[in-house]
């Protein structure tokens, strides 16, 4: 069933929006993860990817489901 409302949800022109946050060396990897977490709950974000750099930097990709809403009223014809 899941794969078929994505496939769905794909043929109707399913789009991702991409937010790319970069987390410096000195954050802890507890604050890290609660700054992913808040963004993920409220924020409706699911982690796309992750980088980690020689530095200790680290680079990660959120991405969410850019919704469409339809109309669902009648046209009005004047």
């Amino acid at each position: 069933m899941t794969a078929r409302r994505r496939s769905d949800w794909a043929t109707q022109g399913g789009q991702w929006e991409y937010r790319m946050l970069t987390i410096p060396r000195s954050t802890s990897r507890n604050d890290a993860r609660r700054m992913l977490t808040d963004e993920a709950e409220y924020g409706r974000w699911e982690l796309a990817r992750t980088r980690l750099y020689a530095g200790g930097e680290r680079r990660v990709w959120l991405r969410r489901k850019i919704i469409r809403v339809r109309s669902t009223l009648p046209e009005t014809v004047g």
